[in-house]
């Protein structure tokens, strides 16, 4: 039997605490993010009622921010306690489970490039899902209302799409052939923003009142021009998932030199 030994083998630190500390920024922001989801669910009242999870026709935003949490917080947890353990086990873990993440988002990117109409077709599915719930979820309404401020527009491919919504359609009883308030051209001398301007706009000559480019139409006209910018958001992403795999992987190394010397 051979046995291999290393000269003065031992942990790097400064490996050891820079993994340390890259990674307990990532379990504290995870913790956040799960308290946030908790606080708005009990906000909602889905603690008093766990159906109301299943009931929601559209999207919950809880449910990104409380998986962006648990991802994130279980990386964290893994890469502290692996680094200050010296614990091979957790770090092959984090280190392998950043690689999955960092492929499925590469995976996502190519799709989103060679699929590109059915990616659009897909987006406008969702939109026009979420918008029929509109009225169900106060976080959703918040996002498609910010959505829609930010970028001038209305609906999913125009304002029509609000037929969709029970409370906003032109055959519906309540804000007959209306659009929410996200959906109307603000006037800058306003300073209080007017939550009814959008009550029947529809019924009246509306291409003045309100926006007239749906919201996929104007996420693709955004694209380009911030191209370089969602590049390098990308970018800074992917290299800090890389740092940390490298670290994992360096830190997994002296150890089992450290190992292999005893």
């Amino acid at each position: 039997m051979y046995y291999y030994r290393y000269g003065n083998a031992e942990v790097n630190c400064c490996y050891k605490y820079i993994m340390f500390t890259y990674n307990i920024i990532f379990w504290l922001a995870g913790v956040l993010l799960i308290a946030a989801s908790f606080w708005a669910w009990s906000e909602k009242g889905v603690f008093q009622d766990l159906s109301l999870v299943t009931q929601r026709r559209g999207f919950d935003p809880v449910w990104l921010v409380l998986l962006v949490g648990g991802v994130t917080f279980t990386l964290g947890f893994a890469g502290c306690v692996g680094a200050l353990r010296e614990n091979i086990c957790l770090l092959k873990f984090f280190s392998s489970l950043i690689a999955f993440i960092l492929l499925v988002e590469l995976g996502v990117a190519v799709l989103a490039v060679l699929f590109q109409s059915q990616m659009r077709e897909w987006l406008s599915e969702f939109f026009l899902t979420n918008i029929k719930a509109y009225e169900e979820d106060d976080d959703l309404r918040n996002l498609i209302d910010t959505l829609q401020q930010m970028r001038y527009c209305c609906g999913a491919k125009g304002p029509k799409d609000w037929d969709q919504n029970p409370y906003y359609g032109c055959d519906k009883p309540s804000l007959k052939c209306g659009v929410p308030f996200s959906c109307c051209i603000v006037d800058p001398a306003e300073s209080v923003v007017n939550t009814q301007c959008g009550y029947g706009v529809r019924k009246l000559e509306w291409e003045e009142v309100i926006y007239t480019k749906g919201c996929i139409e104007a996420l693709e006209d955004w694209l380009p021009g911030n191209l370089y910018t969602v590049a390098g958001v990308f970018l800074i992403i992917s290299l800090l998932q890389m740092v940390g795999i490298y670290l994992a992987k360096a830190l997994i190394s002296d150890i089992e030199k450290v190992t292999l010397t005893h």
